[in-house]
């Protein structure tokens, strides 16, 4: 009997490229992750919850969730009203602010984090410039492109009627 002989492949290279990539992640998330793992079933319950339930741990969930809220309703704030101003208004510069809130979709989410925090960390650009005014900045334009479509489809009647509403 005759072994079928395979075609050329769609993908060259991709045992190797697979492999890599397996090998990587083990490396950088798979490894600590299991060692994490590890570590807490050796504890037991009662430590476990006593390391989970200490002061300083609530804190950091405090923390922690506390500022991702906070960011999160100015990210809705700021972005839909970058939003309704890029729908409604025509204005000088209007496609260069469009395509800086597009910017961070087009590049990697590390990329753009670094490039952000280059440009706004108080050593930035446009930091240095805020940092004595005690300004930081976040910079997030997802909200933005969520508004958008929705701005887009209501009738400027309706919209200045529930400003009008919404004003009284």
């Amino acid at each position: 009997m005759k072994a079928r002989s395979r075609g050329p492949n769609i993908l060259p290279g991709f045992g190797l490229t697979m492999g890599y990539t397996v090998v990587y992640l083990s490396l950088i998330a798979l490894i600590p992750l299991s060692t994490l793992v590890l570590k807490t079933t050796g504890m037991g319950w009662e430590r476990f919850w006593h390391v989970v339930a200490s002061p300083r741990v609530i804190a950091t969930y405090r923390l922690s969730i506390g500022a991702s809220l906070a960011g999160a309703l100015l990210n809705s704030v700021f972005g839909m009203l970058v939003a309704w101003t890029l729908v409604r208004y025509r204005f000088f510069g209007r496609a260069i602010v469009d395509a800086l809130v597009d910017l961070p979709f087009a590049l990697p989410t590390s990329v753009a984090g670094i490039t952000l925090t280059a440009i706004y960390s108080t050593n930035g650009w446009i930091g240095r410039l805020l940092a004595p005014a005690g300004i930081k900045v976040a910079f997030t334009p997802r909200c933005c492109r969520s508004w958008s479509p929705s701005w887009k489809r209501r009738r400027r009647r309706l919209v200045r009627r529930a400003c009008r509403l919404f004003a009284a």
